[in-house]
């Protein structure tokens, strides 16, 4: 495989088959892009798509997401898991409206200066809100650049995945190019392709069932209805994890995801 024939290949498939209806690709606005990289973090897209445009309805602007409590953001954001990825966007949000003046940073550099915004997420953030150059790795384009480049290979690292993406990268059309790499990427995984497991970069998801994720969840989950007691929320889970879901309880706390208040537990402030 050449970089030419690559790039023609992601090109022929986006125009043919790109995904170019997903809500989050109709807009160059920076907090719509980040409400919904954030959200797909880990997810999978036919789940997200309802939720983004929930959650945006409950939260128009970054304004408005900035001066809402935690709780509230918790609670909208409940079925698509890891919440700690809302508390970050949250924080994110309060550092735009504090100390930007409700303006986005427009490069990846300055991006990556909110809390919780990792190289990732700031890179596809200046990618898709301003089309500003770069190179940045997620799972899809380890996938097709695996698939085409190394497919011999057993252990391929992010520098030799880097190193091709910057051979095939097309200046100036960060927006349209990502996209395409991304949803070619996904095809090829919907195709049976499977080879994120040889890449160095990747990490592989814990199963939820039995999982801290799980208990966490179901903490969250509860307590977006009301403020509960320990007893109440022992209830959640048999007795035999029940030391998990202490185990849990603590963390969140410390997270300030939660808070306690008394004998009562409640979502974060």
């Amino acid at each position: 495989m050449t970089p030419k024939t690559f790039k023609n290949l992601v090109w022929a498939y986006w125009k043919k088959e790109g995904r170019h209806t997903l809500p989050w690709r109709e807009t160059t606005d920076p907090y719509q892009i980040l409400v919904s990289e954030v959200m797909l973090q880990q997810t999978q897209v036919e789940r997200v798509i309802p939720l983004y445009r929930a959650f945006l309805l409950s939260f128009p602007t970054v304004e408005a997401l900035a001066k809402a409590p935690l709780s509230n953001v918790l609670i909208r954001w409940q079925g698509l898991g890891y919440n700690r990825r809302a508390q970050r966007l949250h924080e994110a949000a309060k550092a735009v409206v504090l100390q930007h003046q409700g303006v986005f940073p427009d490069t990846a550099e300055a991006l990556e200066r909110l809390p919780g915004i990792g190289p990732y997420t700031a890179h596809a953030v200046a990618a898709f809100a301003y089309n500003k150059d770069g190179i940045f790795i997620e799972t899809n384009i380890r996938t097709a650049v695996t698939h085409h480049f190394f497919p011999n290979e057993l252990l391929v690292s992010d520098a030799q995945i880097r190193e091709i993406l910057e051979k095939v990268y097309p200046q100036g059309q960060a927006r349209e190019w990502y996209a395409a790499l991304m949803d070619y990427g996904a095809y090829l995984k919907r195709s049976g392709v499977r080879l994120n497991a040889k890449a160095q970069g990747y990490t592989k998801q814990t199963t939820f069932k039995g999982s801290a994720r799980e208990v966490r969840g179901a903490i969250i989950r509860a307590l977006s209805k009301g403020p509960l007691t320990k007893t109440q929320l022992n209830k959640i889970f048999p007795l035999e994890r029940r030391k998990q879901l202490e185990q849990q309880l603590q963390i969140l706390e410390q997270e300030k995801l939660i808070v306690r208040k008394g004998t009562r537990f409640t979502l974060g402030s």
